[in-house]
């Protein structure tokens, strides 16, 4: 299994999330998830509304196509991102 897949409609992101960072950055793999690192603390949703306006930032597509799957109250999580073909974007981190 592979950190992202192709899924209808778009592309769905396994991921590993460290809250509190210094800076908001992909900081490589973590097992087979991609790790993320966000300036953000895990307080009142801040960290997860910094990771939608993150990946959204990052795709070019507006916040309401980066969708939490699951983990919202979890450092793993799944993201889907509708209206892309692949997780190309972060590759350039």
């Amino acid at each position: 299994m592979t950190w992202w897949r192709v899924v209808e409609g778009g592309v769905r992101l396994s991921l590993h999330i460290q809250p509190g960072a210094k800076r908001t950055e992909v900081a490589g793999l973590h097992g087979e998830s991609l790790k993320l690192r966000l300036a953000a603390p895990p307080v009142d949703g801040k960290a997860n509304e910094q990771l939608v306006a993150y990946l959204a930032a990052q795709f070019g597509v507006p916040r309401h196509r980066v969708n939490i799957v699951s983990g919202e109250l979890s450092r793993k999580k799944l993201v889907e991102i509708s209206g892309v073909a692949s997780a190309a974007p972060l590759f350039a981190e």
